[in-house]
């Protein structure tokens, strides 16, 4: 700024003006790959115990929040069998999704892991790039990158990408806000392969979230994702290498998509 020319005196307030009106503009992101409706159900298992069950749907109709249309994203997870008289889980995650920009407007989650439990709701302004949480009646603001997203957004978000433009090897990075903090979220593109399914044989695109060291997760390459490769790009298979083992997780049902898969 001390060596600021004229040039400079004329552009920056010009860039000023742009990023000031600019700011309350969402960005388009074109999306193929997923709409109102969908359902797709998945069972985890351990070696041949089934630990399990998860269940992402995308809600019929579009839901309003702060004036923009969103799609209304349901998580739901459960512990089944065995596990669950060892560790009872039922939890539930939900995401609007802005239609256009494919990202979070609201996220809410309600955990109930044994006696645990914990509800919070968080609400995105990206136009102030503001997240704002509220836990038991306790409300905090913190400050987050332009674009952000929660864990819920970031993964749609990762189903717009187009990998016929993304080599192997790349990494997608992700600004993306969770329990009062800001991550980015690192998926590895590994290349494409074909697996077995319970529906046949079919062509995927193989994913490596990279997870920060810690003592659940066996290294930064503890998770890989198998995700149907066309214009779906839903998880169709996943491992993760924990300290106790190894968790699989597989697809059992699914509706709505945009496009039908196809197997061999």
């Amino acid at each position: 700024m001390k060596r600021l020319s004229i040039i400079g005196l004329l552009v920056v307030p010009i860039l000023c003006l742009y990023a000031f009106t600019q700011r309350d503009e969402y960005r388009v992101v074109p999306n193929n790959s997923f709409g109102t409706g969908e359902r797709v159900e998945y069972r985890v298992h351990y070696g041949f115990i089934n630990a399990a069950e998860a269940k992402v749907d995308i809600a019929k109709n579009v839901s309003t929040v702060s004036n923009r249309p969103c799609y209304r994203i349901n998580v739901f997870g459960r512990t089944v069998g065995a596990f669950d008289l060892i560790s009872r889980v039922r939890d539930t995650w939900r995401s609007y999704v802005d239609t256009t920009a494919i990202l979070p407007l609201m996220f809410q989650r309600n955990i109930q892991e044994n006696k645990y439990r914990k509800e919070e709701t968080v609400l995105f302004n990206h136009g102030k790039d503001l997240a704002i949480s509220t836990i038991k009646n306790e409300t905090k603001t913190y400050p987050v990158p332009n674009n952000v997203h929660d864990l819920i957004s970031g993964y749609f978000f990762l189903r717009t990408i187009n990998f016929d433009r993304v080599s192997e090897g790349d990494i997608i990075e992700m600004p993306t806000f969770f329990d009062g903090k800001t991550y980015k979220l690192k998926v590895r593109y590994v290349g494409k392969d074909v697996i077995n399914t319970k529906f046949g044989r079919t062509k995927v695109l193989r994913l490596n979230p990279l997870i920060p060291d810690n003592k659940f997760f066996k290294g930064e390459g503890a998770m890989r994702l198998w995700v149907s490769d066309d214009e779906n790009k839903i998880p169709l298979k996943a491992e993760v290498e924990l300290a106790i083992g190894s968790l699989e997780m597989d697809i059992k049902a699914y509706k709505g998509l945009k496009t039908d898969l196809k197997f061999q």
